[in-house]
């Protein structure tokens, strides 16, 4: 935030994105506003949450607030405003996404759409989003539309970037095949990828016949040689792959999440 976003006039979405307009009109401390504009938040997610996400995220909040005091205008590393969106975005993504797999939070408006969302039929991605249109919108209003588009592409790269450091890189896959030569593919699998295969009982929409489906979890580097197995035992043989965000369990090894 203050070696990228805060000296070039681009906000980030949520309480941050409020406080940064609200210290470039009065010329107060951003740390300040940082906290106090998260108050309310806290006190709300006290009652409806608990206290042990609201304390995470309290030391969160505070930790950012006096960090700004610390780094403000001090290691600014270059004033186009492109690559301080492009950057900023990115380690600002990597930052929040690191909080929230600790169970915390850097904004309140998080807190209230998790409780909204449990009421309305939308997600809490889909009404932290709402909320951000109009915050990032104002920056139109306060450092003018060319930032306010900046500030637009600063989101959308820590938007996706927090999935990425939630979720990981090595994201893995689902995938279903349906074969006649199921025995021959399974073993395969799991001599060479090393990946376990559940067998399940189908049966065929048009043929009726009996069918036997299998089921293994892959990372997503090993689909070209799931692809090339199956190919190789049965280029006939029906594929799907899907995305998987969690894999508990099993003898699947996965990076555990702290």
């Amino acid at each position: 935030m203050e070696v990228f976003l805060v000296p070039n006039n681009i906000i980030d979405g949520g309480i941050i994105g409020i406080s940064i307009i609200s210290s470039h009109l009065t010329k107060w401390p951003l740390g300040i506003f940082v906290v106090v504009l998260n108050l309310p938040f806290l006190v709300f997610g006290y009652k409806q949450i608990g206290k042990t996400f609201v304390f995470s995220s309290l030391f969160s909040i505070i930790s950012l607030s006096l960090l700004t005091f610390l780094f403000h205008h001090r290691a600014v590393v270059t004033n186009d405003v492109l690559l301080a969106a492009v950057f900023g975005g990115l380690i600002l993504g990597i930052g929040v996404g690191l909080i929230i797999r600790s169970s915390g939070s850097l904004d309140g408006t998080e807190m209230v759409a998790i409780v909204v969302s449990k009421k309305i039929p939308f997600s809490v991605g889909e009404i932290v989003m709402f909320f951000n249109l109009f915050i990032l919108s104002s920056a139109g209003l306060v450092f003018g539309w060319d930032r306010a588009m900046y500030s637009f592409l600063a989101y959308f790269i820590a938007f996706k970037t927090i999935d990425i450091t939630i979720e990981g890189l090595d994201e893995d896959k689902a995938a279903i095949i349906i074969s006649d030569h199921p025995d021959e593919i399974a073993d395969a699998i799991m001599a060479r990828l090393g990946r376990g295969v559940t067998y399940m009982e189908g049966r065929g929409g048009f043929s009726k016949d009996k069918k036997v489906i299998l089921y293994s979890v892959i990372t997503r580097l090993e689909v070209a040689k799931l692809k090339a197995i199956i190919h190789e035992k049965d280029p006939q043989a029906f594929l799907t792959i899907s995305d998987v965000y969690e894999v508990m369990g099993g003898k699947h090894k996965k990076r555990a999440i702290h």
